[in-house]
């Protein structure tokens, strides 16, 4: 897993959706995403961004648009994310799969939101997911929901997390550190804050995680 902080880090989404294709090259798994077809690269990319994306229509039908799994395996994901006990303390009666939806969401809170959005891409085992600021805006409960999925149930993928929130990254694997769009720090968590002088423990220190 990798965790991004700092300024001008936004791009990087876009870098990696191809939108347009980035400058110079960007490898996965010794691939240069420039060499595959556009689509198959975005199919295998996940991206929950700050604000996430839900339509009109029922729950399962934003879970799964394409009918491409069975409602145990739909049932499977709320669980794991912990949305099925959530939701159903909502309901008076009725399949929560088909819980209406309304326009972007609206009837669900910033955090179930998000939850819908970690139930789809656990429903589809995309390989490559992306972050993007993605717990900005939640409530910390269903932030620690988040991080739990990340370290519980994506062991097989790869993570890249974009977050102004630094106690959201320190157990991943690598932080990478931009500013003005530049790369000016890449190590493991502990690494950047064992050095005093580094962009991450500064930012640490100034957010009062860490005494100097």
């Amino acid at each position: 897993m990798v965790g991004l902080t700092g300024a001008g880090k936004t791009s990087l989404t876009a870098a990696f959706s191809r939108m347009p294709d980035a400058q110079g090259k960007i490898f996965i798994d010794d691939i240069d995403i420039n060499s595959i077809n556009i689509q198959s690269a975005r199919e295998a990319l996940a991206v929950i961004p700050q604000i996430p994306f839900l339509f009109n229509g029922t729950l399962r039908q934003n879970l799964d648009p394409g009918h491409n799994f069975c409602d145990t395996q739909i049932w499977m994901v709320l669980e794991q994310v912990q949305l099925k006990d959530l939701l159903e303390k909502r309901l008076d009666k009725g399949d929560l799969l088909h819980l209406v939806v309304t326009e972007n969401g609206a009837n669900f809170s910033a955090g179930e939101r998000q939850l819908i959005c970690m139930a789809r891409l656990l429903l589809r085992e995309t390989k490559i997911i992306i972050l993007d600021e993605a717990t900005a805006n939640i409530d910390y409960q269903t932030d620690q929901i988040i991080q739990n999925v990340i370290r519980n149930e994506l062991q097989d993928q790869t993570v890249v997390t974009i977050a102004h929130r630094l106690d959201t990254v320190l157990d991943y694997d690598k932080i990478m550190v931009m500013e003005s769009g530049k790369i000016v720090e890449f190590d493991s968590p502990n690494s950047l804050l064992q050095r005093k002088d580094s962009y991450f423990s500064r930012m640490f220190y100034l957010a009062g995680y860490i005494q100097k």
